[in-house]
């Protein structure tokens, strides 16, 4: 991700949970602002503890920008903590 922007927005999320290492799989997500962001491609999924708390982060994009959510698996919340626009490599 190149210039990222820094956020700690709730976000609503609609995920697909399934069968393999990863489970869940984000399909979509709205902003506060109810831009609605469809996800095309899921890059990078990893679990952090915050504390005694366990947060999956997925790198997710729709083609236009980059973003990072955050699944917090106590809470059962989600949260956009990053955006970027898109960069081609």
């Amino acid at each position: 991700m190149n210039d990222e922007i820094f956020l700690n927005e709730r976000i609503k999320v609609v995920a697909a949970f399934g069968e393999g290492l990863n489970p869940c799989r984000p399909v979509k997500f709205k902003r506060s602002n109810a831009r609605e962001v469809v996800i095309s491609e899921i890059g990078l999924v990893h679990p952090v503890g915050h504390g005694k708390r366990m947060v999956h982060v997925f790198d997710v994009t729709d083609g236009s920008a980059d973003y990072r959510i955050e699944l917090d698996a106590e809470r059962l919340t989600w949260r956009l903590t990053r955006e970027a626009d898109h960069v081609d490599a």
